[in-house]
């Protein structure tokens, strides 16, 4: 069980009471928990914050209501933990509320039954004649028919990671990004050792942890595989689309069982629509298709029909871990609730496993988590999540927010790196401070972290200034600067070119030729 290690020379070692795989939002929300508990975590990620599906959904904080008819379970515990998020992450939050709306065609049995299923799962669902339903959002089809309002909201699931990894790091925490994990030393039933390398140095690291929790999402099989666990996990890929302005300032969904394409969301100054469920085997190629665009532009529009000539930004997709309990050839019809593996009962009793879920049970997902860890531990400490508010440490990664301090500041000298969003130096500075100066901070690193690639031009030109100024600084590595922008654009890119029509067509083979000509870059197609 595990791999054999004795020829591998370790550079550095690690001790901590828990070892957490992932850096998603569960990842990072247990971190959170630990830390608050007094429990010493190390958490390791292969990536960055939210690398997985954690950063490539649609940023909807459910008020339940969808799931209410196939997942009763799933619809309770998202609106329980929407309200305890409301009390205590709203920096992370826009509470835009929701409507649930059907068009002419959708299935009127389901609409009928629509709030009593509500009530049975303690959503609160109230109906909205139709042409108050036009006042509240004036975009919406002329061909609706019904609409119930829900406390939907919407939350930034990057700034959320990133507050939740910067408190447990203020308690006392470790966080190693571009870490991948890459066997255990498994012996007597536990896993005693937990070999890492940087991806980035190609440092070796040994961490020495009393728990292991494996919280990293569609990729968790693979890592309990390395402890000889079988793990079945089914590949959800979801594609979501990113309108140049926003159109609805609720959360719009189809009020109809869910399928492809049933939500729009409003996030910031922009639209995402979504989103599809398509059985997938690659982790690693999970690009959006045409036809998947295709399919979203057309389902949406039939709620907002000015979507149908909108202009798309990127097209983007993720993973959603689902874990396979019983046979099903539909992905939707598994469930969404979480699922929490306790391997004592496989043979290594230090090894965890929590994965599936949504975004908005992360908080709950991470409880669970920490309460079979303490379990383990003999902690009877409890968790202390769902009292304590989370800090607001992260200024740059809300919309409208990095503009505002800027034209407030009036710094001349205080020029914009990236225009779209209006990120000047001075933001840059603040992310910078509070990144580790080892190994030294990238463009990846820096975009995480504020929005510098997210408005219409997707990176074009704000890369190349924050690169240089990142080299000018001293800050970053010149001679890494060529992979970096390639690494970055081509992520970019990824979610371009399913999208491109006409004058955006023709202004992204610029973008390209510009990249390509001048910095000798090659674009992967």
């Amino acid at each position: 069980m595990g791999q054999d290690h004795h020829e591998t020379r370790i550079m550095t070692a690690l001790r901590a009471n828990v070892l957490v795989i992932g850096g998603g939002a569960t990842g990072t929300g247990l971190a959170r928990d630990l830390a608050l508990r007094g429990i010493h975590t190390v958490v390791v990620e292969k990536a960055d914050l939210n690398a997985g599906a954690s950063g490539a959904n649609h940023g909807l904080l459910h008020s339940g209501a969808r799931y209410v008819a196939g997942d009763a379970q799933s619809a309770r515990h998202c609106y329980e933990e929407g309200q305890i998020l409301r009390r205590l992450a709203s920096h992370c939050l826009e509470d835009t509320g929701g409507l649930f709306a059907a068009v002419q065609g959708d299935d009127e049995n389901y609409i009928a039954d629509f709030p009593g299923l509500c009530a049975r799962c303690g959503i609160p669902a109230r109906p909205v004649d139709i042409r108050q339903a036009w006042e509240m959002e004036p975009a919406l089809s002329k061909t609706m028919i019904a609409a119930f309002e829900v406390p939907d909201a919407t939350v930034d699931p990057f700034k959320l990671s990133l507050e939740n990894m910067a408190h447990a790091c203020h308690l006392g925490a470790r966080f190693l990004p571009q870490t991948r994990v890459v066997g255990f030393d498994c012996r007597h039933g536990r896993i005693q050792r937990t070999h890492v390398v940087d991806t980035r140095s190609g440092i070796k690291t040994v961490i020495e942890a009393d728990e292991v929790v494996n919280a990293a999402g569609a990729w968790s099989g693979q890592i309990a595989a390395m402890a000889g666990i079988t793990l079945e996990i089914l590949y959800s890929k979801g594609t979501l689309l990113i309108t140049q302005r926003r159109f609805t300032d609720r959360v719009i969904n189809r009020l109809r069982k869910p399928a492809n394409a049933d939500i729009i969301v409003p996030g910031g100054t922009v639209s995402v629509l979504g989103t599809t469920s398509l059985r997938v085997d690659d982790l690693e190629d999970i690009a959006p298709t045409p036809a998947e665009v295709d399919t979203i532009v057309q389902e949406t529009a039939q709620l907002v029909p000015l979507l149908e000539k909108a202009r798309i930004l990127r097209a983007y997709a993720g993973v959603r871990p689902l874990v396979r309990q019983r046979c099903s050839g539909d992905d939707r019809s598994v469930s969404r609730d979480l699922s929490l593996f306790d391997h004592r009962e496989h043979g290594v009793e230090n090894f965890i496993t929590v994965t599936g879920g949504k975004l908005t049970t992360f908080r709950q997902m991470a409880e669970k988590a920490g309460d079979l860890v303490c379990a383990h531990l003999g902690c009877d400490l409890p968790s202390r999540t769902a009292e304590v508010a989370l800090p607001d440490a992260s200024l740059w990664t809300f919309p409208g927010r990095s503009p505002r301090l800027w034209a407030e500041a009036a710094k001349p000298k205080d020029w914009l790196l990236c225009e779209c969003e209006m990120v000047p130096p001075s933001a840059m500075t603040h992310i910078l401070e509070k990144l580790p100066s080892l190994p030294p901070p990238t463009l990846l690193d820096v975009a995480l972290r504020s929005r510098v690639g997210k408005g219409a031009c997707q990176g074009s030109f704000c890369s190349v200034r924050v690169l240089a100024h990142l080299v000018g600084t001293r800050t970053s590595d010149a001679s890494g600067t060529l992979p970096e922008l390639k690494a970055f654009l081509n992520e970019r890119w990824k979610g371009q070119r399913s999208v491109l029509f006409h004058e955006q067509a023709r202004q992204a083979e610029l973008n390209e030729a510009i990249h390509c000509a001048l910095l000798g870059l090659e674009l992967e197609p």
